[in-house]
This record gives C-alpha cells, structure tokens and sequence, in this order.
C-alpha cells in the first residue's frame, strides 16, 4: 500500500464513520441538538489543508521506514502481523490519552484545546472541531510514538480508523439504552462518557481522557462514571455563547479559560 492508497482508505473511513454516527445520533438522539456544523466543518476542513501540507500521510511513511529499517519495540519481539496490529492499535490510544490529558494540565497546550471544548451543543460536528495548532502539535508526539513502537504500517492504518470512529460515535448526540451503555463503558468511552468529559464543570471537565477504551481512565484514575439518562450541560465554564469560525481560530490568542483555579 502507498501513501496515496493510504490517505483514500483513510478518507473513505472518515467518511464512514460520519455516517455511523451521524445515523446513531438521529435514530437514539439524547437532547435532539442541531449542532454548530458550519464553524465545525470549517475549522476541520482547514486542518485538512493545513495538515494535508504539512504531513499528508508522513504517519504511514513513518511505520513504513521503521519496519523496513527494524526499529522499534514491535519490531524486536517475534509475533504475528495481527497481534502487532492490535499491540498498535491498543498502544497509541494510551498515548492519545497521554497526549489528551497533557491538553488539560499544560496551560499553552489548553490555549489550543479549549477551542475543542468551546462547542456548547455536543453533537457528532464536535468530534472535527479542533485548532490547527492542537493537531501541529500532536505531530512529533504521535510520530514519536509511531517509531518507538515500531508499528507496523497496517497497525497505524487500523488505529486511525478506529480512532476516527470512535472520537465521532463519543461526540454524538445518543442515547444509547442502559444495558448496553453500562457494558460497553467497561472496555469503550462511550458517548455518555464522553459528555461529561465536556461539562462545565472543571471537576468533571478533568476525567474521562480516553478514546477508544476506557481502560486507561480506570488505570491512571480518572474514571468519572455517567449514563446516557444523565444531563450534562457541555461548553466551556464561564462561557454562554459558542465561537464562530473566525472567532473559533483566533480563540488562542484572544481567550484564556481557567480551569485549574491557576494564573
């Protein structure tokens, strides 16, 4: 597979996973929002002209140089493809948590992220809202983990759709019945998960980190339990009104959100 190959499959998955949530959403809606889809598809288009120059599919390119080149954990120890793959895709969403809850503690990379948690109707459209300088600075710290790891080029490939997924499924608008949410937030960050994660609350604003499994919340003790019958109101604290795409851009540098009671 090439880059090019890559970067379709990878495309055709996001949309894909649009699809799954957005249908999710509109079959089990939880509060029936409408969502800010203008400035959140704006903001995500931007980051795919801005990350499209930038790396492109340099995360594919990455796992191919170190498997051809040996380097990296996975590459050290014999196992098959398929459990590389799963060790990969098990492995970067621990760093996505690391890198998510470093958002939360590290003032200039929360200047960047609370752009994310700006949206007060917690819909699917929220899952793209995100700065360019959030996801420019991800790049090293993602890239890094790629090689480290050793992941394979299939391994990168599944994490991503996975990922994508999961971060637009958790951001949806969905109830999902009370079984089933209690079974699944066992092993997956389910949407109800996720909705407190976007409180206004600080204390709740600071839990529930994970992605895809909700594994690493247990371990690291930031599990904060929550049910789809639960209301959240979801934005940033102290804010009423949400950005609008001009206003959502330059957010870093023009507002400044405590959520740690620091100065």
């Amino acid at each position: 597979m090439t880059e090019g190959d890559f970067t379709v499959v990878r495309t055709v998955g996001f949309v894909l996973a649009i699809a799954i949530a957005a249908g999710l959403q509109r079959i089990a809606p939880h509060a029936r929002l409408h969502g800010n889809w203008r400035t959140n598809v704006g903001l995500w288009a931007i980051n795919g002209v801005v990350l499209g120059v930038v790396c492109g599919a340099c995360a594919y390119t990455v796992a191919r140089w170190a498997s051809a080149t040996r380097v990296g954990v996975l590459n050290l120890v014999p196992m098959s493809p398929a459990v590389a793959i799963l060790a990969s895709v098990v492995a970067l969403d621990m760093v996505s948590y690391g890198w998510h809850r470093a958002n939360h503690q590290l003032r200039w990379l929360w200047q960047f992220h609370q752009v994310h948690h700006s949206d007060t109707t917690f819909t699917v459209s929220t899952g793209m809202r995100f700065h360019s300088g959030e996801l420019l600075l991800s790049l090293p710290v993602r890239l890094s983990a790629v090689v480290a790891l050793g992941a394979p080029p299939e391994g990168v490939l599944f994490f991503e759709l996975i990922f994508a997924v999961a971060n637009l499924v958790e951001h949806g608008d969905i109830n999902l019945p009370a079984r089933l949410e209690q079974g699944l937030a066992h092993v997956l960050i389910t949407p109800a998960l996720h909705r407190r994660h976007h409180a206004k609350q600080v204390t709740e604003l600071n839990t529930n980190f994970g992605t895809i499994l909700s594994l690493w919340d247990r371990c690291f003790g930031t599990l904060l339990t929550s049910g789809s019958a639960a209301d959240v109101e979801t934005g940033l604290p102290g804010m009423s009104s949400v950005p609008g795409l001009l206003q959502a851009v330059l957010f870093p540098v023009r507002h400044r959100t405590r959520v740690y009671g620091d100065d």
